[in-house]
């Protein structure tokens, strides 16, 4: 009677139990919107740049402009996207469990202790945006165009926040499909709007600021909209407290590993774009096309390794370790197959992807060349970071933090060093080498921290017997 009334209540909110069904058929109906969310998501700033780069008045500064202001972006991007991550394994561990109580407190301490991270970000991106614009020895002929994209985006904050918090509370209970749908949407008006702004209005750079602004703040409302529709529909034994300092500590705990990930690639990805911007501008402008294409394929790989940690975290708290073996398993071969599709159409057509990025007409030779050598060279790897971000997913929802950090910051601090050494010797191409040596080292620490996790320790021996009672430490 209990299971039958649990089922009913996750129809009724829209949710999905992880815990129970085909591991494989699950996770991919799960994971797909998860996918594409992370596929629509890329675009964003794929049509800020395909938009400048073929309408703007002088495509080429105009590419390096919104390339080395998205470097600064995704610094403070890291805080909305530790977000994500602390609402979706901390929700996903009560929603496991079935303790709908500790859910609604989870969401209602999530907005309050986010908003505060959140006006903390807004702060320090309009501070110091000068500053990180000498920082990255950003040329003078497009320094005004990068501050003016980076300041209206941290004006954007909010939204991005807002959305990115509700996305992870839908998908830790479940509900992928939602934030996909109005991301879709948001997305599909600011292809609309980018026309519009920089073709019609000639407001190039800032035009593409002002269409990702408007597209995020829909995205964010309608998301917060349904989540809170779907909050109601889950029943309390207890009325839910408005704050937790427990939860709050535990959001944090949960989300500063992340927030560390993500703002140290993005510090990491500032001094490479500083050595590149120091080469010339043909190098700044091969390496900004080339390196959202690469992008695009990893954030689709680590987006899909975020629903993999929620899928463990719910499992793991009904102690369900068998499960979740299972689950890596299923993962990593989705992720593997949509890595070799990206794989291969780049190394296969570098000139035609870079292309897309920048009027013919004004691409350069040597901008050229730049894009195709990174393109090539990283995009070999692919299959390699894969398995290193499947494992860091299983470990982070796993509980294992501390192993995560540390295989991110491996391939962070080995990439930075590399290109710092080999630029001198070998010029581009020490760049491309770097993001290759940086990945395959990392891979072999996230294997090790997998492999240590203590809840699948035990799947490896036969007299192996399943938790019965949930395990919420």
């Amino acid at each position: 009677m209990e299971e039958k009334i649990i089922k009913t209540a996750s129809k009724k909110s829209g949710t999905t139990d992880l815990t129970r069904g085909n591991v494989w058929k699950v996770l991919l109906l799960y994971c797909l919107p998860i996918f594409g969310s992370a596929m629509v998501q890329q675009l964003y700033s794929l049509v800020d740049l395909l938009v400048v780069g073929n309408f703007a008045a002088n495509s080429n500064l105009a590419v390096n402009a919104v390339g080395n202001a998205t470097t600064v972006v995704n610094i403070l991007l890291a805080f909305a996207l530790g977000a994500n991550a602390g609402c979706s394994v901390t929700v996903a561990k009560y929603f496991g469990a079935k303790n709908h109580t500790k859910v609604r407190e989870t969401v209602n301490t999530s907005i309050i202790t986010f908003a505060a991270l959140c006006a903390v970000t807004m702060v320090l991106g309009f501070a110091f945006g000068n500053l990180s614009m000498d920082a990255l020895s950003v040329d003078a002929s497009y320094r005004a165009d990068c501050l003016t994209y980076l300041y209206i985006y941290a004006g954007s904050l909010p939204f991005v926040f807002l959305y990115n918090t509700g996305c992870g509370i839908c998908s830790a209970m479940g509900d992928s499909k939602t934030p996909f749908i109005f991301l879709v949407v948001s997305s599909l008006l600011n292809v609309v709007l980018d026309l519009v702004f920089v073709c019609v209005f000639h407001w190039d750079v800032a035009g593409a600021a002002w269409a990702t602004f408007i597209s995020q703040a829909i995205s964010a409302v309608l998301t917060a909209y349904v989540l809170a529709r779907k909050l109601k529909k889950l029943p309390c034994e207890d009325k839910p407290r408005i704050f937790v300092k427990s939860i709050s500590r535990d959001l944090m705990i949960t989300s500063v590993p992340v927030i560390l990930q993500n703002a140290f690639v993005s510090v990491g990805n500032f001094f490479v774009s500083k050595r590149i911007n120091s080469i010339s501008l043909d190098a700044t402008t091969g390496f900004t096309a080339a390196f959202k294409l690469v992008s695009m394929a990893n954030m689709g790989v680590s987006q899909m390794t975020s629903g993999l940690a929620n899928f463990c975290s719910q499992n793991k708290a009904v102690g369900e370790n068998r499960r979740i073996l299972k689950g890596f398993f299923a993962v990593l071969v989705y992720c593997l197959i949509t890595n070799a599709i990206f794989m291969a159409a780049f190394i296969s057509a570098p000139e035609f992807f870079t292309r897309l990025f920048v009027d013919s007409e004004k691409l350069t030779a040597d901008a050229l060349a730049y894009s195709c050598n990174f393109i090539v060279i990283v995009s070999s790897f692919l299959p390699v970071v894969c398995v290193k971000i499947v494992c860091d997913g299983t470990v982070r929802g796993c509980g294992g933090n501390l192993g995560f950090t540390i295989s991110t910051f491996t391939d962070l601090i080995l990439r930075v060093v590399f290109v710092y050494i080999l630029v001198g010797p070998l010029g581009f191409h020490g760049v491309s080498w770097a993001w290759a040596i940086g990945w395959s080292v990392s891979m072999f620490v996230a294997v090790g921290f997998f492999l240590a996790i203590p809840c699948l320790r035990t799947v490896f021996f036969k007299n192996y017997k399943p938790k019965t009672k949930p395990d919420l430490q």
